[in-house]
């Protein structure tokens, strides 16, 4: 399947150009064939993924899991990815507060600060920020890994012995990214509020008690697990959309980097997309059960 943006620049080009002197009819068939088959193109991309995605949930029930394979995958994925994410996290506290304090000391709410900065962390930034590094350093290494096993045609010498390669690749890579996200989502958002504090306390003057005062009275508990629960649906979609590039990798050593590429593209637009669907939704749901109706801050 071509990549989106080709399809699409070689299907304005089309377009743009000028019909022959011979009729109008053959240029506007021609045009109008593009235009189905490009459509068919992506609708037949998303049907490829969505067979590849219930292929993976199936086999998670129908085998139990060899423990050998989960625990290096489980490894790579989370231990290794500790790190990286927690220098994010410290990182966007510490920027939070540097962007936020200005406007906020305008408007003499200054100890306010504490409040938006672990809302937005723990809500937003916390499992976007840990969906991302995981895109970025596991995702494209496992669109990559699979993808040279498929130009090496160690996935088809898997399937002539029997076994099925969505099993024993995509399964322990799925299952480490769903199970392990959680624990770096938390990561970060400790790191973030760690930073954040520390950055608001020591060198902008803010009072550590109303920091956490106000922290405490508009950061909950439905924030905190609100940013756990989309955490769930990035690592499923980081997961498939990687496999599922690498499974379907083209020949070469271009195909292997332009697979990496794309599934992180590919992955931080989905969690972009997600986040906004998820954050709408669980807001809705819990406006309607809360009684005293949205917070405000001022």
């Amino acid at each position: 399947m071509r990549p989106v943006a080709r399809s699409i620049m070689a299907l304005t080009s089309t377009l743009l150009e000028t019909p022959p002197a011979s009729g109008l009819g053959p240029w506007l068939a021609t045009h109008i064939a593009n235009l189905g088959d490009f459509a068919l193109s992506r609708v037949a991309g998303i049907g490829d993924i969505a067979i590849f995605s219930f292929q993976t949930i199936g086999w998670i029930f129908s085998r139990r899991q060899r423990r050998d394979v989960l625990l290096p995958s489980f490894y790579q994925i989370g231990v290794l990815s500790l790190p990286v994410v927690a220098i994010t996290g410290l990182f966007i506290g510490m920027v939070l507060a540097v962007q936020s304090f200005a406007q906020f000391k305008a408007l003499g709410l200054q100890t306010r600060l504490g409040a938006v900065i672990n809302l937005s962390l723990v809500r937003e930034l916390g499992p976007v920020l840990a969906a991302t590094m995981l895109a970025g350093r596991v995702g494209s290494a496992m669109a990559a890994e699979l993808g040279t096993m498929r130009v090496t045609e160690q996935i088809d010498a898997l399937e002539s012995m029997g076994a099925n390669p969505i099993y024993y690749l995509v399964v322990p890579r799925f299952l480490g990214c769903l199970i392990l996200i959680p624990t770096l989502t938390v990561m970060a958002d400790f790191m973030g509020v760690l930073g954040g504090y520390l950055y608001s306390n020591l060198l902008l003057g803010v009072d550590y008690h109303h920091y956490w005062n106000n922290s405490r009275e508009y950061v909950g508990a439905f924030d905190f697990l609100m940013g756990i629960f989309k955490s769930f649906f990035f690592g499923g979609a980081i997961a498939i959309v990687s496999c599922h590039r690498g499974f379907h990798c083209t020949p070469g050593a271009e195909g292997v980097g332009r697979a990496a590429t794309n599934a992180f593209v590919h992955s931080f637009v989905l969690i972009l997309v997600l986040d906004l669907f998820l954050g709408i939704g669980l807001d809705n749901i819990h406006d309607i059960f809360r009684p005293e109706g949205p917070r405000k801050l001022l």
